[in-house]
């Protein structure tokens, strides 16, 4: 009878995966970020807001909104998600988690 081969990973989960890959903060990194372009995008969908009116309340342009609201560019600052969540009358929140 053939014995088989262990699979290391069994009973680990993704994450653990990830990490042991060295993979796991850039994963969490465009995760994040996709997650915040696309509550900005909604935010500004409810509220009916146009990208041109939403730069201006920003102070900012259309170009630079445009890289806030693209999920796969992640140079988005503090200032920068401040900025937007004034201009949607929101407050910007940063936490750490477990």
């Amino acid at each position: 009878m053939k014995s088989k081969k262990k699979n290391p990973h069994l009973g680990s989960d993704f994450d653990d995966f990830l990490a042991e890959e060295g993979l796991l903060a850039d994963v969490e990194s465009v995760a994040i970020k996709r997650v915040v372009a696309f509550q900005i995008a909604q935010l500004i969908k409810q509220q009916n807001i146009s990208k041109s009116e939403m730069a201006r309340r920003m102070n900012t342009s259309r170009s630079s909104l445009d890289r806030l609201l693209d999920p796969e560019n992640d140079s988005v600052t503090l200032q920068t998600l401040e900025r937007a969540a004034q201009a949607l009358g929101k407050r910007l929140r940063v936490e750490f988690a477990a």
